[in-house]
């Protein structure tokens, strides 16, 4: 994980705001988004980081802003252009910083799913629905559903999200802007989840976050990304069962495989899990960019 004393000696000047994994600078008329190696599961961010975790972060994110050609609020993920760095700094920075347009966050987050997972499957097999959306009876874990579902949520700053109906999104958003929201979060994962495909990857569920920028609805903050998404390996896909992913449900079955009550503070993690939590990072970015990671 970076050191957040280093990465104060070039932004300390600007006010910062730590998230789990983000910290944001403020740069007045923009934002700095810098992603680091910190990894959270549980609602915890845990004690040990996972190398180069925000450098894949970031580059995906910067892949999907450019190949879904979605209005969207990243400027440039070149760090040279952005600041005046020492080389120490340099290091550091460069591939997890993100320069980006300020904009108003819409205080909602936009899940798509696509098939059962998670907690979509556990309250389906309570209730037959999954957020209060009525679905056909029949289905297993990991099933296909008959189409993506938009079930939205509330933002929070600790602890989980609420999921909430659409209709109390309309109430707290506005019919138009909610329905918008839905139509376009809808719209880019299908887009995304089809180029994903094509690379061997599924995209189970996945969450957007738009803001407003110029009066305009803008993709905002991380896209299509391991950490804000369930990816899963479409070669070993089978209904009925979980199958092998690419994000962070990896850490989360070692956590729970170890008996850490989810209410203390957690475990470190063993250096194979990170060796291989790092390695799970790394293909999800290779297969879906094409490219090969730069920082190996």
């Amino acid at each position: 994980m970076p050191d957040t004393v280093v990465l104060q000696t070039s932004l300390s000047r600007w006010p910062v705001r730590r998230g789990k994994v983000r910290d944001i600078y403020d740069l007045g008329g923009e934002l700095l988004l810098v992603s680091t190696d910190r990894i959270s599961a549980f609602d915890w961010v845990l004690p040990t980081g996972i190398p180069d975790k925000g450098r894949v972060l970031t580059q995906l994110s910067a892949f999907w802003f450019d190949l879904l050609d979605e209005p969207n609020q990243m400027l440039s993920v070149d760090a040279d252009a952005m600041l005046a760095l020492s080389d120490e700094d340099r290091q550091v920075l460069s591939g997890r910083t993100m320069w980006v347009r300020r904009a108003r966050v819409v205080p909602i987050e936009c899940v798509v799913r696509g098939y059962l997972a998670g907690s979509a499957w556990t309250e389906y097999r309570q209730s037959g629905t999954v957020c209060g959306i009525r679905l056909p009876t029949g289905l297993v874990e990991s099933s296909i559903l008959p189409e993506p579902i938009f079930t939205p949520a509330t933002k929070v700053e600790s602890g989980h999200d609420q999921n909430i109906s659409f209709d109390e999104m309309a109430d707290r958003v506005g019919r138009r802007v909610a329905e918008q929201l839905r139509d376009r979060s809808l719209a880019v994962y299908l887009r995304g989840a089809e180029h994903a495909r094509q690379r061997g990857i599924l995209i189970a569920d996945t969450k957007f976050e738009w803001g407003w920028w110029n009066d305009e609805l803008i993709l905002i903050d991380e896209v299509l990304t391991p950490d804000s998404s369930r990816f899963w390996a479409a070669d070993r896909y089978q209904p009925g069962q979980s199958p092998p992913s690419f994000d962070k449900q990896f850490v989360r079955d070692w956590l729970s495989s170890v008996g850490w009550d989810k209410n203390s503070p957690p475990p470190p993690l063993p250096d194979e899990i990170v060796r291989k939590t790092r390695e799970k990072y790394v293909e999800a970015y290779e297969r879906l960019s094409g490219r090969q990671f730069a920082w190996k």
